[in-house]
């Protein structure tokens, strides 16, 4: 069984947030859209959520925080859902990679995304608050001995690290990394605050750039993304752009689910009043049923966000 929306839109891929706790502090974190909260779901309650959405055909799932790996627990989370899912994935600032990527191997990940959005050290700072770049080169170098593929997520941001994209490009290709480039993202209503006027770097016209240098063009099904393959002096470098804003091609094939970290199923990151409870009811003794009920009552709230 698989669930689909009311617009057509399969529901495939969870996305858990299993905490909001971060190391660093990066100034233009959207938090996975959740509001304040200390309560997380224990393992074996996540355990149990992922379970029963896998017999609704959801088979993907991605790991997220705040900051995943600050968990204690994280490899014990990993082993617990591998068997339940086709596709696990983790998305890390990498600070403790160097560390960790061996353990989350061997309890089943299958892929890593890396938050960098810069390779200078200065900047880095300036951009997640602390000076811990060289930890995260070498998580990243130690993740992409043992991931395929390993991506680094870039928050391409106008006047701070926009001069460093082609940077970046080169050094994806001389890792074997795959380079997501994203937008920052916002709802409707700070479209004109000062942040997103001073920092969004539109991606569309890069796209167009890509075109004309890129060997190969493909197209992912979730949001339909494009991925460029460009040659550099290093091989060719495989750079896939996230593009958002206003984008109703990339809301319109979103085939993504949400779990915050205190258990509430989210519909989509920029909405608010989105949020189905479910760690609440599997508390109290809620059946298998109960919870497969909740599922179907938060992908009947799914909307496109621009459309």
């Amino acid at each position: 069984m698989v669930l689909v929306d009311r617009f057509g839109r399969p529901v495939t891929n969870l996305r858990i947030s299993v905490t909001k706790r971060c190391n660093l502090n990066c100034f233009y974190c959207h938090r996975e859209g959740q509001k304040e909260g200390e309560v997380e779901m224990t393992p074996e309650e996540i355990e149990r959520i992922v379970k029963i959405a896998s017999l609704l055909g959801i088979k993907k799932v991605k790991l997220t925080g705040g900051e995943p790996t600050i968990r204690d627990d994280i490899v014990e989370i990993v082993k617990r859902i591998r068997p339940y899912v086709e596709d696990l994935s983790l998305t890390t600032n990498g600070t403790v990679m160097y560390r960790l990527a061996e353990p989350l191997k061997e309890a089943g990940l299958d892929r890593v995304n890396v938050s960098l959005d810069t390779l200078d050290r200065k900047k880095y700072k300036e951009i997640a608050g602390y000076d811990v770049l060289p930890w995260v080169l070498r998580g990243i170098k130690k993740s992409v001995e043992l991931f395929e593929p390993v991506k680094l997520n870039m928050v391409v941001m106008k006047g701070l690290n926009d001069n460093e994209i082609w940077d970046m490009i080169e050094y994806a290709a001389k890792i074997g990394a795959v380079l997501q480039l994203i937008e920052i993202e916002v709802p409707r209503e700070l479209e004109d605050s000062w942040f997103f006027k001073k920092y969004f770097y539109p991606l569309k016209p890069l796209e167009s750039e890509f075109e004309k240098k890129a060997v190969a063009i493909k197209e992912r099904k979730l949001h339909r993304r494009k991925k460029y393959f460009i040659p550099t002096e290093y091989g060719t470098a495989e750079v896939e752009v996230v593009r958002s804003m206003h984008n109703t091609i990339f809301c319109a094939n979103c085939t993504r689910i949400r779990l915050t970290a205190d258990g509430h199923l989210k519909t989509c990151l920029l909405r608010k009043n989105d949020l189905v409870d479910i760690l609440t009811p599997l508390r109290n003794g809620a059946s298998e049923e109960d919870v497969v009920n909740l599922f179907k009552r938060a992908i009947s709230m799914r909307m496109p966000y621009w459309r």
